[in-house]
């Protein structure tokens, strides 16, 4: 039988309703994580759910977590219920409570905001105490139910937490008020605080309502990202045209997409071109061609041409439901930080009540009277509530990834997102990241008598049917040129070699140079000439077969050419910008070093500092990482150790990705890369790699923030209200107003936009 530790975990996640605050948060997590079978359980409240990990049957594991959720009081939910609610929800839902308690709070704070006024028209009144009593009944009773039942929820699980404070705080004062009413002996008429416990309840309903308010729009990334998915494709098959739901999708089905739809599943271009919008999945801000043999990504928007498509991926397997995959999960993780944060709240909100206790017992015996002594531990009670603590760090997540998101880099967790803010050097894989991977003819140099043109037609007309790589590259300069081929004839092509052909009756070989020499070739200076201009480059020969004067042939060389990557559009100036923040840049490459260091030089890079690494082989890069790891270590004693980033694209930057701190994936890449990667760029854009670090930055800095306001509140609050200096309803209004200030604050993040890509198109 397998050991506990071997088993297979399986992930769950479960919305949960009703949660107001950290402690809330540690509750649910006890909660869940006293289920049998479950190994860990991470609850986020800006998303208000529950991401468990556990051993074990789904089936039956799932119904005893939604017990264990509703005994410890809290609604078990659908994992995207919050998400439904809040695309359902109209900016003024929830206002409605709110508004009738500030009706019914409005008559009694009249005698107080009228006194101030000058004569005549200050005016010393106050209504009876029977009025006060009836206005203030339904706010304490009807609108701040919630708090009592969520208070006995606490209770009775043996913790404690806002709803807790609040049911405390404002029944105190309810109870002081009718007690000062209704007890004799008072010498005339009492000061009652019926207001301070009615406004306190409309405060605090106040502050969750534009909680909730903001929290709809820092989820807005993932409804966008959802609301890209189509209801119905147009399927093709033997009967014609048919809608057909998208559910319904399977790789290999035919699609017809109309101007103007949205393309239904990710697929290739079978008919048609057009172009394609693809701004709310990679960023890209201008639409993008596409043609026969083209990638169509679903959820990208068709231009003003009708195409057919041809699925490769549908559903859950579609590069749509892997983006919003990754955005959910990196909403409803956890950062490092939190944790710190939760054990924190844990304690809280028991510390709070004890405080409370003490400052009534203090003043009481301090001589101040009960009336006195009562009000100020309400006080302390209000302004303690920990909201703000328990969304500083989720909402700021939240808002930084879905911000990261709309600029096409996904981020995978909350703890990628935390070490990319340490990042001191970024390893870059060369080919296919800081370059475009494609082979491109950078030169073309004729001999005496063979004009330059003339060779590139006779080159590109010999290699009119050939796939190879440096053949395409011919192929695409003399498309670039506008030159008409002629049919090759008798073509063959040597592996690794070259190829051998008729054009217009000549024989014409192209290929290797040390093919060519073993043929008979011999080659001149020019050869020497090309290599100094180009160092690096990938050298071939153009020859002709010329009948020799002894009735033989020989090979008369035509022109050279010299191929070679060309580095990414922006790769010069990402270097620059992730160098300019003080970043150590390193290209890792598996070329030999005359053709590493010639891309280097181009990229900005100085191969005399160290900033190459020439070939390393794919399994060799993550050792080199780890190396990289253990000097950056080494160099931080005491403190927070610097951080080491990978950059790469490839199946072979797999291990390279998982063995660095962060991994990020350029868009386009292996599959393999992308699950590797904590960051992932949805475009192959170099530029986005500092964009990446910048809004982590961003994002870390606001977590910082939140928790200083979060705290400062608190700490600030507390004992001013401890001392005397807050009434309960000032406290009330500080307390919603840290809620706010934190959510707020997130919400910044979502005016971002990258420094890095400003002014690209």
């Amino acid at each position: 039988m397998a050991s506990v530790e071997h088993e297979a975990l399986a992930t769950l996640d479960l919305g949960v309703g009703g949660m107001t605050c950290a402690s809330c948060v540690a509750r649910v997590e006890r909660a869940l994580q006293k289920v049998p079978g479950v190994r860990e359980a991470a609850v986020n409240l800006a998303t208000e759910s529950a991401r468990v990990q556990f051993t074990g049957d789904a089936a039956e594991m799932t119904p005893r977590l939604k017990r264990a959720v509703r005994d410890a009081g809290y609604e078990p939910r659908a994992a995207d219920a919050a998400l439904q609610d809040d695309a359902r929800a109209s900016p003024w839902a929830g206002l409605a409570p709110v508004a009738l308690g500030a009706v019914l709070c409005l008559p009694l704070l009249a005698p107080m905001l009228l006194l101030p006024l000058p004569l005549p028209w200050g005016i010393h009144w106050a209504l009876p105490p029977w009025t006060q009593c009836l206005l203030a009944a339904p706010v304490q009773f009807v609108l701040g139910a919630r708090f009592y039942r969520a208070g006995w929820h606490a209770l009775k699980a043996g913790s404690g937490n806002m709803d807790l404070l609040v049911a405390v705080g404002t029944s105190a004062a309810w109870a002081l008020s009718l007690w000062l009413w209704l007890a004799p002996g008072h010498g005339g008429p009492a000061h009652l605080y019926f207001e301070s416990a009615a406004v306190v309840i409309t405060l605090v309903r106040l502050g969750k309502w534009l909680e909730a308010r903001a929290k709809r729009q820092t989820s807005a990334a993932i409804r966008a990202l959802r609301r890209l998915r189509p209801e119905v494709a147009h399927l093709i098959d033997w009967d014609g045209e048919r809608d057909l739901p998208v559910d319904e999708l399977r790789a290999g089905d035919l699609l017809a997409v109309r101007p103007g739809e949205r393309i239904p599943a990710d697929g290739v271009v079978q008919e048609g071109a057009t172009q394609a919008d693809e701004s709310l999945l990679t960023g890209e801000p201008l639409p993008v061609p596409k043609t026969v043999g083209d990638k169509l990504t679903g959820g990208a928007v068709n231009g003003a041409g009708r195409v057919v498509l041809r699925v490769t991926a549908a559903g859950a397997q579609s590069v749509l439901a892997h983006i919003i995959a990754l955005v959910e999960d990196a909403q409803a993780a956890k950062a490092p930080v939190q944790r710190l944060v939760d054990r924190v709240a844990a304690v809280f909100v028991p510390a709070v009540l004890a405080l409370a206790l003490l400052t009534l017992a203090g003043w009481w015996l301090a001589g101040a009277g009960v009336e006195t002594a009562v009000v100020r531990a309400v006080a302390v009670l209000v302004i303690a509530c920990p909201c703000a603590l328990g969304l500083a760090t989720p909402t700021a997540i939240v808002a930084g990834t879905g911000a990261a998101a709309r600029a096409g880099i996904l981020v995978k967790d909350g703890q990628a997102l935390e070490l990319a803010q340490r990042v001191a050097m970024m390893a870059f894989d060369k080919t296919g990241t800081l370059t475009t991977g494609q082979p491109r003819l950078l030169h073309l140099t004729p001999l005496p008598g063979c004009a330059e043109g003339e060779a590139l037609r006779l080159a590109a007309s010999l290699q009119s049917g050939s796939e190879h790589p440096l053949a395409r590259a011919v192929l695409a300069a003399a498309r670039a040129r506008g030159v008409r081929l002629a049919a090759p004839q008798d073509m063959h092509a040597l592996p690794g070699q070259g190829v051998q052909g008729q054009v217009e009756g000549q024989t014409l070989l192209l290929g290797s140079l040390p093919w060519l020499r073993e043929a008979g070739l011999e080659l001149d200076a020019s050869e020497s000439a090309l290599r100094r201009a180009y160092p690096g480059a990938t050298l071939s020969a153009l020859a002709r077969r010329v009948n020799g004067s002894g009735g033989g042939s020989a090979l008369e060389l035509l022109a050279l050419l010299a191929f070679g990557d060309e580095p990414r559009p922006g790769a010069p100036e990402a270097i620059a910008q992730l160098r300019a923040q003080g970043i150590r840049c390193v290209m890792v490459s598996g070329d030999s070093l005359d053709a590493a260091r010639a891309m280097a030089r181009r990229l900005g890079l100085q191969p005399e500092n160290g900033e190459v690494l020439a070939g390393v082989l794919p399994a060799g890069k993550a050792a080199v990482i780890a190396q990289f790891k253990a000097a950056l270590h080494k160099s931080a004693p005491g403190g927070a150790p610097a951080r080491v980033a990978m950059v790469g694209d490839g199946f072979n930057d797999a291990p390279a990705l998982a063995a660095a701190d962060v991994g990020i994936a350029m868009g386009g890449g292996a599959d393999a890369a992308l699950h590797a990667a904590g960051i992932t760029l949805m475009r192959g854009d170099p530029l986005l790699v500092p964009a990446a670090l910048d809004i982590a930055r961003r994002t870390g800095a606001k977590i910082r923030q939140n928790l200083f306001w979060a705290f400062i509140y608190n700490v600030a609050g507390i004992p001013l209200a401890a001392l005397g200096y807050l009434n309960p309803m000032v406290a009330g209004a500080a307390m919603a107003l840290s809620s706010v200030s934190v959510m707020g604050n997130a919400l910044l993040l979502a005016r971002w936009r990258a420094r890095s890509l400003e002014g690209t198109p």
